[in-house]
């Protein structure tokens, strides 16, 4: 099988088990996790007022510095959107269940720290890491996108395969994709080869669990 059709194929299996796994999607934003119970008890430091003796000159730009400092405490106090939450739902936690057949949804270890949402599943053989950046545009957003994909030397995702969306892989296990102001990213690369009842490798098995995850995110944003 060549390249193109290998995509072609990736793409219609992802897309039929994202169709499966999408009912329980809409309830993700209700879950609470000890981040949302973090986020909720956060309180946001007071703006710091620049000192009397400083040159006017001096005063605007210590003015958006302390803005831009009160704009990121109160993103931290907020916490991660509802749509970055599902990765960790428990909604997520059964359609891993089901793509793996596991007998029981895998524990998870949630984090949320400089506009990154993080889960990590620990799975029987190894972590899955499934993380999303939310940056504070769409421009700021395709800059991280693109850092991250240098940095991981992942390879484009093109054709149907990636969905319409930006979206890059790499041999070993990640899978990058953008939507609007979020970038996800699926780091199976502490997983084996090869996983699940179908043999496939961690790569593909990324792209099948990002592609279910942006399915949601369509679907109800």
């Amino acid at each position: 099988m060549n390249r193109a059709s290998k995509a072609r194929t990736q793409a219609a299996v992802s897309l039929a088990v994202a169709s499966l796994l999408l009912s329980g999607c809409a309830a993700a934003a209700g879950s609470t996790s000890p981040v949302e119970s973090a986020a909720a008890t956060a309180t946001q430091p007071p703006a710091t007022a620049p000192p009397s003796n400083l040159p006017p000159s001096n005063l605007p730009s210590a003015s958006a510095a302390a803005t831009h400092s009160d704009q990121h405490a109160a993103t931290q106090a907020a916490g991660p959107s509802d749509a970055s939450r599902m990765i960790c739902a428990q909604e997520t936690k059964d359609d891993i269940s089901t793509i793996l057949a596991l007998a029981q949804a895998p524990h998870t270890v949630d984090r949320w720290a400089d506009e990154t949402y993080t889960c990590t599943y620990h799975l029987a053989e190894g972590p899955l890491v499934i993380a999303v950046k939310e940056s504070s545009g769409p421009a700021a957003a395709r800059e991280h996108f693109d850092a991250l994909q240098n940095k991981l030397h992942a390879e484009p995702i093109n054709g149907l395969a990636n969905l319409g969306f930006p979206a890059a892989q790499t041999a070993d296990g990640s899978v990058l994709f953008l939507k609007d102001s979020s970038t996800l990213h699926v780091d199976a690369t502490g997983l084996p080869a090869n996983v699940g009842p179908q043999n496939v490798t961690r790569t593909d098995f990324a792209y099948q669990v990002a592609t279910t995850i942006l399915a949601c995110w369509k679907e109800h944003h």
